[in-house]
């Protein structure tokens, strides 16, 4: 699939990390053979579930010539840049486009909050970096300086911005968002969504880190959902967000490599300070997996 037609579900992967903090090569390489035999779209390494603000630069090239060598062109990697400065920033996106990734995941992090102006720019300057499509990542629970509607509309224009992964919660403003860009591009949802109802609205699919623990039941959601089968993709879709509901308890990268651990995917404990789940929320992680035939 050619990463400017992206569909469908592409997890976010998790970090893989020993006991020493250093990436687990072979573990994240196993998980994404995994993955791509269990029929995702694509794989984003170095999104939020990849702990990307845990990990310094040669971390994350590892990560990034990990997964580009172990999806050996099957399916797209869309690698994650994040920085506070726009330098960092387009360094990151020039290596991983070095590195063989087929688009880019855009963050922006920020300590002080920055203006419209200076969110476009930054953007814009990763859009500019190399010819990859850019994903635009919103997650305003998280990001100091958040894509408004008005910034989202601008860089709509920019011929690399292909899509934008809205982590929002909020499903009209993805409606709201398809209207304003006018199909200039596509929209993504994120596990705080009701996947299917986005799907319904007009999204091209999902990027989300519980993927990784239920990647055959998410590719059967979005078949579904791409059939025009509604009532047989919200059954599937009440039990799948059961899921959902646990992992927004706990610490996302904990819950999904405590998750991935259950079914046999050793990837260590998240990148410190994070706390690794306790075990009555491994627990519940468990019950969740299990009601939805993960385990």
């Amino acid at each position: 699939m050619d990463a400017r037609e992206l569909r469908g579900v592409v997890p976010y992967l998790p970090t893989p990390l020993t006991a020493e903090g250093e990436v687990d090569e072979p573990a994240l390489a196993r998980l994404c053979e995994h993955l791509i035999a269990s029929g995702v779209h694509g794989l984003t390494p170095l999104g939020s579930t990849g702990e990307f603000a845990y990990l310094d630069f040669a971390a994350k090239e590892r990560v990034v010539a990990c997964v580009v060598e172990a999806a050996a062109g099957r399916v797209p990697v869309i690698a994650g840049v994040a920085a506070t400065a726009t330098r960092d920033a387009v360094a990151q996106a020039k290596r991983w486009a070095a590195l063989g990734a087929d688009g880019i995941l855009a963050v922006l992090e920020a300590y002080f909050p920055v203006p419209d102006a200076g969110v476009i720019a930054y953007f814009t300057a990763v859009a500019d970096a190399t010819g990859l499509p850019v994903t635009l990542y919103t997650n305003p629970n998280f990001q100091r300086s958040d894509l408004t509607l008005e910034a989202i509309d601008a860089l709509s224009h920019h011929p690399n911005v292909a899509f934008v992964k809205d982590a929002s919660t909020n499903t009209g403003r993805l409606l709201s968002i398809l209207e304003r860009t006018e199909g200039r591009i596509g929209v993504f949802a994120a596990s705080s969504h009701i996947t299917a109802a986005v799907m319904l609205i007009g999204g091209r699919g999902w990027l989300a880190g519980p993927s990784c623990l239920i990647p055959k039941q998410s590719v059967r959601l979005y078949e579904l959902c791409e059939a025009g089968r509604w009532a047989e993709a919200m059954e599937l879709q009440r039990g799948l967000w059961a899921v959902n509901q646990v992992f927004a308890r706990f610490n996302l990268a904990g819950a999904v490599k405590a998750g991935l651990r259950l079914q046999g995917f050793e990837c260590g404990d998240p990148a410190p300070p994070q706390p690794a789940l306790a075990p009555a929320q491994v627990e519940a992680v468990r019950q969740a997996l299990a009601r939805v035939g993960a385990l």
